[in-house]
């Protein structure tokens, strides 16, 4: 089974995706910081097998192609109109959706504003934003896990750490990671603008904060899967637990003896829960 590189051309820009085809539902998946489409592959995988087709950009900022210059330009509207953008041009109206890390917040936002589109959605690590806002602002827990984010939003600063010692910060990040992974990502974070474009996301929300004029994170009809690690160093339990107040959908929480890289540590029962989700929530399907 083959997944191909292709470049898609959305809202004036270029990405560079991968992709594979079927006769089934379309599957659009959305990853991370620092990471890019190629974490997918084991799950874009058994999705084929499956009979499903799907799309993994390198979203904007990682994309040579779509990477513009500047803070203001990785708002939530941003990232989450480029997903709409990407699937008119593969010519899908109606999809499932999955996400991680960043991937899932600009997620969530898709569903809070075309909700139409989005057949189910997978969320892996990062609950409901609004909840993980809450959180960011009263439990001192997730203010001690998301004390990153205030370096990570300061310009040149954060650039200079991940590239200092031949990238050793980046390459931390990525011990779950296979060897051909990490030269993949490598191949991307070492090009001109690369790692402020991926920062710009944190940078343009101020830093996940969902108290956006252009998205209202309320409550959620989709089909939803939250997957998360008991032991992510980056994502609290409380906004995970309040996530499931905001759900008045079909609501699936999994909780996983595993960090916050769960599609590298776990990538059997990721893709497991993913497949099932999908196959509850395929078109025409009845719920």
């Amino acid at each position: 089974m083959t997944i191909t590189a292709t470049e898609i051309t959305a809202r004036g820009m270029t990405f560079r995706c991968r992709q594979t085809d079927g006769d089934g539902d379309a599957v659009i998946l959305l990853h991370g910081f620092p990471e890019t489409s190629h974490m997918w592959l084991p799950l874009m995988q058994r999705l084929r097998a499956e009979g499903y087709r799907c799309l993994a950009p390198d979203q904007r900022g990682y994309s040579p192609g779509a990477r513009p210059e500047g803070a203001h330009n990785y708002r939530y509207i941003d990232i989450a109109s480029d997903v709409r953008a990407l699937a008119d041009a593969w010519g899908v109206e109606r999809f499932h959706l999955v996400g991680h890390d960043w991937g899932a917040a600009c997620g969530w936002a898709v569903v809070a504003l075309w909700p139409e589109r989005v057949l189910s959605w997978t969320a892996l690590s990062v609950p409901h934003v609004a909840a993980f806002g809450s959180a960011i602002r009263n439990d001192p827990d997730q203010q001690q896990k998301s004390q990153y984010v205030t370096f990570f939003q300061q310009p040149g600063a954060a650039e200079a750490l991940f590239a200092a010692n031949d990238y050793a910060a980046l390459k931390n990040v990525w011990q779950a990671s296979e060897p051909d992974q990490v030269a993949e990502y490598l191949s991307v974070f070492t090009q001109a603008g690369a790692l402020t474009g991926a920062l710009n996301w944190y940078r343009g929300s101020r830093g996940i904060d969902p108290r956006d004029a252009d998205v209202t994170f309320g409550p959620v009809q989709t089909p939803t899967l939250l997957i998360w690690g008991n032991q992510d160093v980056a994502i609290g339990r409380v906004s995970v637990d309040d996530a499931a107040s905001f759900m008045r959908g079909p609501y699936r929480f999994v909780e996983l003896d595993h960090g916050h890289w769960l599609i590298q540590e776990a990538p059997g029962r990721v893709c497991d829960e993913v497949v099932a989700h999908v196959a509850r929530n395929r078109a025409g399907a009845a719920r």
